[in-house]
Formats: structure tokens, C-alpha cells, sequence
């Protein structure tokens, strides 16, 4: 309000153009399924730049072609049995899904602590929970869309090629279940990691290294106890790789087919490895939710 003096008239509100927002407030859910939704579009290239499609949608690709191929050739040579393995599918294209995962995870994580929008979200619309756990669940679901869906095609060929319903209901039951698992475990891995550096090329490297070179020593260490009859050995170490971890807990308790040489043989190896499942996941989302909540106090 203005203040009186000579020869002006006092009390008066000047309208300099501003108006208030009147409308109706959609709140913190809103505003979380719009990042979800916006972060999972992000992943796959969708609402960025024709650049930023190239990579994930040429991967994803790589994934689903060579499903439809294998429907192909079975719908054309009437073949039902021994012939799919929902289940082993992510494994022999492990390479890509890791690929994808480490590219993709700096996307969702890394960009808003370079840019330095992190402060925006965390400032007032969503928590420093909300945010974390908002982002990975992006991650996830993005994730699970690339390892689910070529598994998705095989099954409807199979239905296609007339294979016996049941018997192939079951597996594919039994293999999505594993992928959940290993979406959920590869989405806080990566998180992890793209949360903690801005630089993208360094989160990239990293999360690569550590999946395949992980899943390489587990591959190479299996051979040799197995060769030298030490199978507990052998297990044991399964329980250090993403893949092999999902791998046991699809084998033993699901009753799917192992892609690894020393797979759990009884009920509580396969236990032991769903419980380190779940540690990995709950810990790792503790961690992710502790570091925003210290971004947040900064």
C-alpha cells in the first residue's frame, strides 16, 4: 500500500498485471503420476529429441525381433514342444537388457541433479521419498516393458501355433514373475548408481561393468567348482549377479529352466535366493530414498 505524501493521494493499491490462480489445485498424487508418466515416456526417447529415441527404441527392437522370428519359424514348421523357453529368453540377451538399463537409468536420475531441476521438485510439490521412489518406479516399468514384452510376442505364438494352453500359461506365468524380479532388481542397481554422479557417461559405464562383469565371474567360477564337484561353492556365488540370483529363485521355485551351470537344487537354496531378491531391492530403495532426503536438507 502506497504511503501518503504531499500533495498525493495515500492508500492506494496499484495493479501492476499479476493475477492469482484460481483454479482448482490438483495436489502431491497428481503431481506424482505426472512424473511417473513423464519419466517412463523419457526412457523410451518419447517427449525428447529425435536423438534420444534412437538408442532405446533400436534396442528395444534387438529385443523383440528375434522373438518374433523364433514365432515365425515355429508357426511355419508347426513346432509347440522344446522349442521355447520363456524363461531363458532375458538371459541370452543379457547384453542388450544391461545395455538398456544403464543407458537409460542416467535419463531418469542424473539429469535433474545436472540441471539442477532437483531442487524444483523437492522444494514443495513431492517429497524427497515421493521423488525417489516416483523415479524408480519409472525405471521399473520401463525395464519391465523391455524384458516382458518379447517374452509377451512368444507366448501369443505359441497360443498361435496351437501349443497346449495350460502347459504354456504356466511357464510364461512362471517367467514374468522372474522378469518382475529383475526389472525391480536392475531398476534399483542402476538407480543406485545414476543417482550418485551427474556425469551420465561415468553412471553408464559403471552400472555395464558391474552387471556383465558380475555375471561373468558368476558364469566362470560356476564351471569350475562344478567341475570340481564343490556345487555349494558354486551356488554361493550365485548369489552375487542380478541374473543369476533372479535365474535361481525362476528355477527352484517356479519351476523354470536354469541358464546358469549350478543352479539352486532344493526349496531353501531357492528361499535364500528370493531373500537376497528382496534385500537387494529393499536396501537399495532405503539408500536411494536417503540420499534425496539429504539433497532435500541441503
Amino acid at each position: 500500500m502506497a504511503q501518503p505524501s504531499e500533495g498525493r493521494p495515500g492508500g492506494v493499491i496499484h495493479d501492476i498485471g499479476y493475477r492469482p490462480y484460481t483454479g482448482p489445485r490438483q495436489g502431491t498424487d497428481a503431481a506424482a503420476r505426472s512424473l511417473f508418466v513423464a519419466g517412463l515416456l523419457n526412457a523410451y526417447g518419447i517427449g525428447r529429441s529425435g536423438k534420444a529415441k534412437g538408442l532405446p527404441m533400436t534396442l528395444l527392437a534387438m529385443m523383440v525381433v528375434p522373438a518374433a522370428i523364433m514365432v515365425a519359424v515355429m508357426v511355419t514348421l508347426g513346432l509347440t514342444e522344446g522349442f521355447l523357453n520363456y524363461g531363458t529368453y532375458p538371459v541370452s540377451l543379457m547384453l542388450v537388457i544391461v545395455i538398456f538399463v544403464a543407458a537409460q537409468a542416467p535419463v531418469l536420475f542424473s539429469r535433474d541433479l545436472r540441471s539442477g531441476a532437483i531442487s524444483l521438485y523437492l522444494a514443495r510439490p513431492l517429497s524427497a521419498t515421493a521423488y525417489a521412489l516416483v523415479r524408480w518406479a519409472s525405471l521399473f516399468v520401463a525395464i519391465l516393458v523391455f524384458i516382458g514384452l518379447p517374452v509377451l510376442v512368444l507366448y501369443v505364438g505359441a497360443l498361435t501355433a496351437e501349443a497346449d494352453v495350460s502347459e504354456h500359461t504356466a511357464d510364461f506365468l512362471a517367467a514374468m514373475v522372474g522378469i518382475v524380479l529383475l526389472s525391480a532388481v536392475l531398476a534399483t542397481l542402476s538407480g543406485l548408481v545414476a543417482a550418485h554422479t551427474r556425469r551420465r557417461g561415468l553412471a553408464v559405464g559403471v552400472t555395464i561393468i558391474a552387471l556383465l562383469v558380475s555375471t561373468g565371474v558368476v558364469t566362470a567360477v560356476q564351471a569350475i567348482t562344478s567341475e570340481q564337484g564343490n556345487e555349494t561353492a558354486g551356488r554361493v556365488v550365485g548369489l552375487f549377479s542380478p541374473f543369476s540370483l533372479v535365474d535361481g529363485v525362476q528355477a527352484e521355485l517356479l519351476g523354470g529352466q536354469s541358464s546358469f551351470q549350478v543352479p539352486p537344487d532344493t526349496v531353501g537354496w531357492g528361499l535364500l535366493y528370493l531373500v537376497v531378491c528382496l534385500a537387494v531391492i529393499g536396501a537399495g530403495l532405503w539408500l536411494l530414498v536417503r540420499y534425496y532426503r539429504k539433497q532435500a536438507g541441503r
